[in-house]
């Protein structure tokens, strides 16, 4: 039972050709365009690798990158299979290399659902992630002095100015970690003293924040220290002040950029995928009309181009045993191995 036949004229060959060559390169184009995706995504995600605990995430950008490098190579060989397609001393050399040509743009089509999924599936992975990972890196923030963690501030800094943030959670993560380095405490000082004793681990905390979580758009000078106390500022209270800082914290501003970045990859990697199956389907269609047309020995004939020459489960059990055989040819039979090599070791009969 042929599947989804289609009787083409030799003109309709050549319109065929000639359009898939057209849908090849516009297909190459989508595939820099998805390697150059991914590119992006790798670089954002590495720019903020310290604020992060794991890599999970990259497998996105990863198979972006891959499936992008492959859509090319593959989409240029069916621009060259285009233009040999309508001559009978050319063509027959790509018979044998479009089953695998096949293979594998079917397999783009899956690694390509497969990213869509995953850019909704991993945004738990990464929002635990970046929960460890802005927690290490308020508590290091102190440490630049130490190797290893000599930008922890900077990268912070740079981190909260950017996406107009402060904090893990918000700005009162700073107040449980002491982000003041010892080399700037005066520990002549009565405050100092008091405020390491009080602490169980010895640490010095303050009700304040670095620099970088100040909102420029508040119209009063921000206000660091003393956050808590209202008495320790005019016209101040801690509980309804919002200008002051930033409100949100930097694990929700990273995951909405994050997460709308890999969303808005969606549209371009479904439009990409129905242009890559277009290719695959049309591409079937011109193959079997021309070797129709050249079974017939005439090559300028009429022919049938089809999809499928049986039913879906005839053609999967035959695509089975093709690969089985192919698996079989690569193995070395053992008994026969041996048999030769005792062959080869027999001393000759004498006459």
């Amino acid at each position: 039972m042929v599947l989804l036949k289609m009787q083409l004229s030799q003109q309709r060959r050549v319109r065929l050709a000639q359009g898939l060559w057209l849908l090849s390169w516009m297909a190459v184009m989508c595939g820099s365009f998805i390697f150059s995706l991914g590119v992006y995504l790798k670089i954002e995600l590495l720019r903020r690798a310290e604020v992060m605990d794991n890599t999970e995430i990259h497998v996105v950008p990863n198979i972006l990158m891959l499936v992008g490098l492959a859509s090319i190579g593959t989409n240029w060989v069916a621009g060259r299979v285009c233009q040999d397609s309508l001559d009978p001393s050319r063509f027959p050399r790509w018979k044998v290399l479009l089953l695998g040509w096949y293979a594998v743009a079917a397999l783009l089509c899956c690694l390509l659902i497969t990213v869509v999924v995953l850019s909704y599936a991993l945004q738990g992975r990464l929002e635990e992630s970046l929960k460890v990972g802005l927690r290490n890196g308020i508590r290091f923030y102190k440490d630049t002095d130490v190797p290893g963690r000599c930008f922890q501030k900077e990268t912070i800094d740079r981190l909260q100015m950017e996406f107009r943030c402060c904090g893990n959670s918000n700005f009162r993560d700073w107040f449980e970690v002491q982000w003041v380095s010892n080399r700037y405490l005066d520990y002549t000082s009565k405050d100092v003293k008091d405020r390491i004793r009080s602490n169980i681990d010895g640490r010095f905390l303050l009700d304040g924040v670095p620099f970088s979580c100040c909102n420029p758009a508040s119209p009063r000078p921000c206000l660091q220290t003393r956050l808590t106390d209202n008495a320790a500022h005019y016209n101040y209270e801690f509980q309804k002040e919002e200008l002051n800082l930033y409100q949100r914290g930097c694990r929700e501003a990273l995951i909405d950029y994050y997460m709308d970045l890999m969303n808005s990859t969606g549209p371009g990697v479904l439009s990409v995928i129905l242009i890559q199956m277009s290719v695959l389907l049309s591409l079937r269609y011109l193959q079997t009309s021309v070797e129709g047309a050249m079974a017939q020995e005439h090559p300028e004939g009429d022919s049938e181009g089809y999809l499928l020459e049986k039913g879906v489960k005839e053609t999967l059990e035959e695509v089975k045993v093709k690969a089985l055989l192919l698996m079989k040819f690569g193995q070395v039979d053992p008994g026969a191995a041996e048999g030769t090599a005792d062959k080869d070791a027999a001393p000759p009969s004498s006459s």
